[in-house]
């Protein structure tokens, strides 16, 4: 089967709640000393736990399932729903319902059954923000429910092949077919479902080589994916091509689409607004030049992590899984 490719222009409670998703779910990393972590980062991110890659990935889905789905309203017709993996959007209309990823895939049942409760109206399209599992797990469950899905051209790739996590030592065989998106973009692409105008974007590799923001424009509400990390400090997935640098210019061009009323959806973590999407674009910035100028000096990596440049921040962002070690050590190599 082929995608239809379309291209149109250019408190630990809380971490259990919201998740942290493929991204921040570093269950090995956690309990790996800062000392040592960077040692094994330096050796090509193999942050190896227990088991097998496809064991590590299950016990991910399990975890992230355990945490309950949590609706919030955003606007009339829009809400998140947060679990233990990505936030997901929902919009409901008059077109039916379009949800923005989809979770993990034992959270499918749950989600379907979430979406059921709201109202009857079947579930039409899915938007993928990347390709990272807590996101895009549950597209086959919900393409068997009628939804089509609708991603970056990238996405469509990397789900389609074989792919590592070199940050977590995980590696993904190719999805199930039913999870492939099957309306691509390669820029930018507009879907009007119901009484919204829905915007899809291409963000320039920052998270990942696939990331798109979605543009809920009449609601004034704005999907980042895991481009932006609300409250700690994000992954950045080297793999498949992100990097520090793209990650800030990701944040600044979500920060130049909000407006003062925009609400903005992180990938994980609280929604937010255009304020706290600036405060985590600066706490990067910060971080970024503090590392580049020591590497720059000639610091090695072990030398940078145990000078904990981030220790100004840590209390406010190092609150998940993605410790200041890692998230230290990926600002390092992706430089």
């Amino acid at each position: 089967m082929t995608a239809e490719r379309v291209n149109r222009g250019t408190t630990r409670r809380e971490i259990l709640r919201l998740g942290t998703g493929a991204a921040g779910a570093a269950l090995a990393v956690a309990a790996i000393p800062g000392a040592a972590q960077a040692l094994a980062a330096k050796r090509g991110y193999q942050l190896q736990g227990p088991g097998t890659s496809a064991d590590r990935i299950n016990g991910m889905r399990n975890q992230m399932a355990a945490v309950p789905l949590e609706t919030k309203k955003l606007r009339d017709n829009l809400q998140v729903i947060y679990n233990g993996a990505g936030n997901v959007v929902l919009l409901t209309g008059s077109d039916g319902k379009l949800i923005s990823d989809t979770s993990v895939l034992p959270n499918a049942p749950k989600l379907l059954a979430q979406l059921a409760a709201i109202d009857s109206a079947p579930l039409k399209l899915v938007v993928n923000t990347h390709w990272h599992f807590d996101h895009t797990d549950g597209n086959d469950a919900m393409h068997n429910a009628g939804a089509t899905i609708i991603a970056h051209e990238n996405t469509l790739k990397r789900l389609s092949t074989r792919q590592e996590i070199k940050g977590f030592g995980l590696t993904f065989d190719p999805a199930p077919v039913g999870a492939w998106p099957r309306t691509t973009f390669s820029d930018k692409a507009a879907l009007y479902f119901g009484s919204e105008n829905v915007h899809l974007g291409y963000i320039q590799p920052a998270h990942t080589d696939s990331d798109i923001y979605v543009h809920f424009e009449k609601a004034n509400v704005i999907h980042g994916g895991d481009v932006f990390f609300a409250g700690r400090y994000p992954f950045i997935d080297a793999s498949t091509g992100g990097s520090i640098n793209g990650m800030i210019a990701g944040a600044d061009k979500l920060i130049a689409m909000a407006g003062a009323d925009t609400v903005v959806v992180p990938g994980h973590g609280p929604v937010g607004d255009r304020g706290t999407l600036t405060t985590y674009r600066d706490m990067m910035v910060t971080v970024r030049d503090r590392v580049r100028a020591q590497k720059t000096a000639g610091k090695t990596l072990e030398e940078v992590v145990a000078a904990k440049l981030t220790a100004d921040f840590d209390a406010a962002w190092g609150g998940s899984m993605v410790s200041p070690e890692l998230f230290t050590t990926v600002v390092y190599t992706t430089l």
